[in-house]
């Protein structure tokens, strides 16, 4: 999910990896410049030529193997996971319970929708043959985020290699260790495999600069929309195609026949688990007038039990990256500066890396809270009179990542209103537990999908195939030995084939 990145100062050869509750040094990474980022992209062209040879089945033997290394190393990742990204221990295993069930989603899937398919030629072409076949890309380049660290990347990661390419990922400088214990698992997996199936770099933007400047045939990029924007532009140079998850400003509308404390308890929840550093969590709420005062009450009631920290009965951890804490803070008092009401907290939530959960409501529409990615333990609530105003204020953003709709009658109608790549009705971020369907945004949330089959169909290029298998005398169409009574046969054939629909 989406970020958005600082690039922080630090030695020219080492990245260090910090505790970001304690800011405690657990471990330094040398740093890949030009050369290390060439080197590793050229060992995975290599291993490309052996992973693409072999037969679906095979990879997805290894894809699965790969998933029982993790599920084996669990608790090892679990525990680095809460260390190094902040997260609790259990937010930290139903992160990558998900990215495994993707894995395995990638893995039986490809055989079927990525195998050579016959394709009718049509009537005037029927003496051929017609194939359409599926041919990896290459070498992918995977740069991935920092608050979502296994499954985010992931989404590009297991879905590249099930289509039958090679994967160059540069984790986040903020979630280092979690990317290479995430390659290192498959190498174990698969100790038969050539080096450069999975490698990963390391390194801050400079490092990414790099990977997106290499000899990569494609870029899948988690991120922030400016960094997006700038990824896209270097990778124009070269024609390298790019997929992007960017940021999101997702709405949540609460209709007046809503079951009101089931939204209440949804809200609460996508609005400050992780920190709020959830693309597709809950950032503004469009509550029916209706509704509005018991709603606003729920989640005031819910949240003000919620309380961060790095113990076992925290709900939620710190700010993973420092400098997002300011942009929270600035967001807080921006709405409350342009007539927005806090009615559970503000800007005292802030308490060092740890942002009690704030809830401001009726704030300005350009405000930074509501026109802006927060990406922290805020949510904005405003009161609608229907759902026509909330479908048109919900629309009304940049972004166009994901939404919620809490309705007993009409969720699924109000949903095909909105603009954006999902929706959950009667639920919250439902969509990304489900393998099958694809994820992404529109507008300034990005290009592209990743997940289910559209997922797959980012990482391989379509090859058309005609093969002639009789000729037939008289009718060859492309040769200049075409005849008169050829031409005339075709000009009464059209119009009965095309030409008799009113």
């Amino acid at each position: 999910m989406t970020t958005t990145e600082t690039t922080p100062t630090a030695p020219d050869t080492l990245l260090k990896s910090v505790d970001p509750a304690t800011g405690e040094v657990i471990a330094t990474y040398p740093i890949a410049d030009e050369d290390a980022v060439r080197a590793a992209v050229a060992k995975a062209r290599t291993a490309a030529a052996t992973w693409a040879a072999l037969s679906f089945d095979d990879r997805r033997k290894h894809l699965l193997r790969w998933s029982s290394r993790l599920v084996a190393d669990s608790e090892e990742f679990t525990q680095l996971i809460h260390k190094e990204n902040g997260k609790p221990l259990d937010d930290a295993f139903l992160e990558l319970m998900l990215a495994l069930e993707h894995i395995a989603w990638a893995a039986k899937n490809a055989k079927k929708l990525l195998s050579p398919k016959k394709v009718s030629p049509g009537v005037l072409m029927s003496n051929f043959g017609a194939r359409l076949e599926q041919r990896p890309l290459g070498v992918i380049g995977v740069i991935g985020p920092w608050n979502y660290p296994v499954y985010t990347p992931n989404g590009s990661i297991a879905y590249a290699l099930a289509a039958g390419n090679t994967v160059v990922f540069k984790p986040s400088e903020f979630s280092t260790g979690i990317g290479n214990f995430l390659a290192d698992a498959f190498k174990k997996a698969n100790p038969e495999l050539p080096e450069g199936v999975f490698e990963t770099i390391n390194g801050y933007g400079a490092t990414g600069a790099a990977l997106v400047k290499s000899d990569v045939d494609k870029i899948a990029f988690t991120g922030s929309t400016a960094t997006g924007k700038r990824i896209m532009a270097a990778a124009a140079e070269n024609l390298t195609p790019v997929l992007l998850e960017c940021g999101g400003k997702d709405a949540v509308i609460v209709a007046g026949d809503a079951d009101v404390k089931a939204a209440a308890d949804a809200v609460a929840w996508g609005a400050t688990a992780n920190s709020g550093q959830t693309c597709a969590g809950v950032e503004r709420v469009y509550v029916d007038r209706s509704v509005r005062e018991e709603f606003v009450a729920e989640v005031k009631r819910i949240l003000s039990d919620i309380k961060p920290g790095s113990d076992d009965k925290a709900a939620y951890g710190p700010m993973t990256m420092p400098s997002q804490i300011d942009i929270v803070r600035r967001h807080i008092e921006d709405a409350l500066k342009k007539g927005g009401t806090a009615v559970l907290g503000g800007p005292e939530s802030i308490k060092g890396p740890f942002i009690e959960p704030v809830v401001l409501v009726d704030v300005d529409e350009d405000s930074e809270a509501v026109a802006e990615e927060t990406f922290g333990p805020t949510v904005t609530i405003r009161t609608v009179d229907g759902v026509d105003e909330a479908v048109e204020l919900a629309n009304k953003s940049k972004y166009g990542l994901s939404s919620a709709v809490y309705s007993k009658k009409n969720g699924l109608d109000i949903a095909r209103r909105l603009r954006v790549g999902a929706t959950s009705v009667n639920s919250v971020l439902a969509f990304a537990a489900i393998p099958g369907l694809p994820f992404g945004g529109v507008g300034d949330s990005g290009i592209g999908r990743i997940h289910g089959e559209p997922g797959l169909r980012e990482f391989v290029r379509p090859h058309s195939i005609a093969v002639q298998r009789f000729t037939v005398p008289g009718m060859a169409l492309l040769s200049y030995t075409r005849t008169d009574s050829t031409m005339k046969l075709l000009r009464k054939l059209v119009p009965f084939l095309h030409g008799r629909h009113k």
